[in-house]
C-alpha cells in the first residue's frame, strides 16, 4: 500500500511538472499549442522547427508520465492479485486443516467402535464360557 501511494504521488508530481519544458536553460510551460515563459506567450518567437521540437519534448514527457502511471497501474493490480491469491491460498489451506481434523475424528470414532465390539464380544464370550461352567454367581 506504501509503494502504491509513493508511485501515485511521484505520478501526480511528474503530471504537474509535465507540462515543463526545459530548452536552452530555460523553463518553458506547454499548453494546448502555445508556449510560455514567465507568463508570456513566446510561441512566436520560436520558428517552426522548435516549436515542433518544443512540443515533442513534451509530447514525450507526457507519453513518459503515462506509461509511469500504466505501470503503476499494474503494479497496483499484480499486487491486488497477489493479496487475492494468497487470501485463496490460506482458504484452501483451512479447508484442507479442516477437512483432515474431520477425518481424523472419524478415523478416531472407527477406532473407538472396533475396540468397544472387541471389549463386547470378549466379554459375551466369557460370560458365555463361565455360563457353561456354572461359575456365575446367583443373586
Amino acid at each position: 500500500m506504501k509503494y502504491i501511494l509513493v508511485i501515485l504521488f511521484l505520478g501526480l508530481g511528474f503530471f504537474s511538472n509535465a507540462q515543463e519544458v526545459e530548452r536552452n536553460g530555460k523553463k518553458h510551460i506547454v499548453k494546448k499549442d502555445r508556449i510560455w515563459h514567465e507568463g508570456n506567450d513566446v510561441t512566436a518567437t520560436f520558428s517552426l522547427e522548435e516549436q515542433a521540437k518544443i512540443k515533442d519534448e513534451f509530447s514525450n514527457l507526457v507519453e513518459g508520465i503515462k506509461l509511469k502511471e500504466k505501470e503503476a497501474k499494474r503494479l497496483k493490480k499484480a499486487e491486488k492479485d497477489q493479496k487475492n491469491a494468497e487470501k485463496d491460498r490460506k482458504r484452501a489451506q483451512s479447508k484442507q486443516k479442516k477437512a483432515e481434523k474431520e477425518l481424523k475424528q472419524k478415523e478416531k470414532a472407527q477406532s473407538n467402535y472396533e475396540k468397544a465390539t472387541k471389549n463386547y464380544s470378549q466379554a459375551q464370550s466369557k460370560y458365555e464360557r463361565l455360563k457353561e461352567k456354572g461359575k456365575l454367581s446367583p443373586k
